[in-house]
Formats: structure tokens, sequence, C-alpha cells
């Protein structure tokens, strides 16, 4: 058994089907079929339930899968060591990031840490927590933006800021008269959402209570969207403090803008990856480089 039939090993349970697993491999398909055969020899076990349209791993397949995954986690680890033992900072991280945060903060985020880290490069994937999380499992992405709670016992969990939630509410609606909104002022009106799947849909849930379930009529996708349905006077909504500046002008005479009463509502955002990742300190740094250089619009946790 060799490092390299593990990683096949691998590969074919995260791409369900042997052509795509030994493409991604660079080898031949029945190249990758014979190894991995070879491997349920050696092991006297079946690890693939072939008989599927998806290539699927047996229960037994499932366990072994997850040591492969550890051993070839760690022979990455020695690699990026030996590597980058001089320059943890010199390497590519694949980061997920949260769509309701990705272009509000990313823009800032992206110009210090090219800055400060010039030879750190940074690979985006804007994605839903849990798609983030699988991928972060399963290798795919090194570190993911994510609203807390993160409850993965397996993953490092380093909060950065927090974020104050704003109501935005339509021109003219009855709570702009007040300069400072109290949340029990909202619970009683129509709360425009995000469809599932949203972290930020269950934190408004959570802010104005779930009878506000009771009263969707209309879901949107991004922010964008329920910032044009509130201008358009069909309920209002929570946005994250960093998205409340960056509406295009048409929009800011459509839709006003006010804080809640101290301490406001709203999200800790965290940098998340694996405990077992390879050079740790990477990551570390980043995080500390973030957290060093906040936008006005959060707080420091």
């Amino acid at each position: 058994m060799t490092l390299q039939e593990l990683k096949y090993l691998v590969a074919l349970a995260d791409h369900g089907h042997f052509g795509r697993a030994a493409e991604a491999c660079f080898i031949t398909q029945s190249t990758l079929s014979t190894q991995i055969k070879k491997l349920e020899g050696f092991l006297g076990v079946t690890l693939f339930d072939r008989s599927l349209k998806r290539v699927s791993a047996t229960p037994i397949g499932r366990e072994i899968l997850q040591a492969a995954r550890n051993i070839v986690e760690e022979a990455e680890r020695i690699r990026e060591v030996a590597k980058h033992a001089q320059d943890p900072m010199a390497r590519t991280i694949h980061l997920g990031v949260i769509p309701t945060l990705g272009p509000y903060y990313l823009p800032h985020a992206l110009t210090l840490v090219h800055k400060k880290h010039p030879d750190l490069r940074l690979l985006l994937r804007e994605e839903m927590t849990p798609q983030i999380l699988g991928h972060l499992a399963d290798g795919k992405l090194d570190a993911g933006l994510l609203a807390l709670p993160v409850t993965d016992d397996s993953l490092r969990v380093e909060p950065l800021f927090y974020e104050p939630f704003f109501a935005a509410l339509p021109a003219g609606h009855p709570l702009a008269k007040r300069e400072v909104l109290k949340v029990s002022d909202i619970m009683a009106e129509k709360l425009l959402l995000l469809d599932e799947g949203h972290c930020l849909r269950d934190q408004a849930l959570d802010v104005c209570g779930t009878g506000s379930r009771g009263r969707e009529e209309v879901r949107a996708t991004s922010l964008e969207t329920l910032r044009q349905m509130v201008a358009m006077g069909l309920g209002l909504t929570l946005l994250p403090a960093l998205a409340v500046d960056a509406a295009p002008r048409v929009n800011k005479k459509a839709v006003e803008i006010r804080p809640f009463k101290s301490p406001p509502p709203g999200r800790t955002i965290a940098l998340v990856w694996r405990k077992r990742a390879p050079f740790p300190e990477t990551f570390d740094r980043l995080a500390q480089t973030l957290k060093n250089a906040l936008p006005a619009e959060v707080e420091q946790v």
C-alpha cells in the first residue's frame, strides 16, 4: 500500500466517477481502476460500490477513506513544511467566503493581505455555509470566512470581528421617523429574508423571532435583491453593516437605513480552517493580519 494509492482512493471518493478521478490524477481510467483493485486486494475488502451511477464508498470503505485522508493530509503537511519553512506566507490558500460577506469585505481584505503578504495567493470560492464546511472537510478548501456559530470540532475557529445589523426600511415607512430602533420595533413588521441555506436568514429569524417566518411572502437569493424589494415597499429587512453603503445611488433614496439601540444585534465573522491542516502558522498569521486592520463599520471581538 503506497501513498499514491491512497491519493487515488481519495480522488475517486471525491469525484464519484473513475473517468473524472483519473483525469484529476493525470492518469488513465484503466490505470486508476487497476490501482484501486490492487488496493482492495491488498486490504481484502471492497472499498467502492460500482453498481451505482455515482461510485460510492462502501461502509468499510468510508472508514478506510477517513484514515486515508488523514494520511494524505499529513503527507501534504510534510511537503508544505519543507517547501515553506522559510516563509509560511509564500503559498496558495483556497478560501471559501459566504455570499453575504464576500462582495462587501473582500475588497478591503484582499488589498490588506496583498500589501502585508505579497507572496500569499488567495483563490476565492463564494458559497453558502454548508457547502464551505463540506469542502473544508473534503480538502477542496483550506479555510473559510464564515459567520458563527461553527460547531465542528475538527475546525479551528478564530473570530475576527462583530458586524452589527441595521434595519433597511422603505422610504416613508413610519419607523423611518425614528433615529434609532429597538429590535421589538420590527417584530410585528413584514420581514424580507434570504432563501433557505443562507446563514443570514437564520440570524435574522433569531433576532426578530420565529414568528417572522409566517409573515414571509417573498424570499431573495442575495442582499442586493433584498434591498430592491425593500425599495419597492414590499417589507423591511436586516442588512449587515458592511453591506449598508454598498447600494447603487438610485436605491439610497428609496431605502432608509436605521441603526439599532446598543448593543445592536449582529453576527461574528471568523476565519476557520482544519486543525490538521498543513502549516497552521499561515492561517494564524492571516487571521491576525485581518484582525489588525478592520473596516470602520465593524467592531473588534
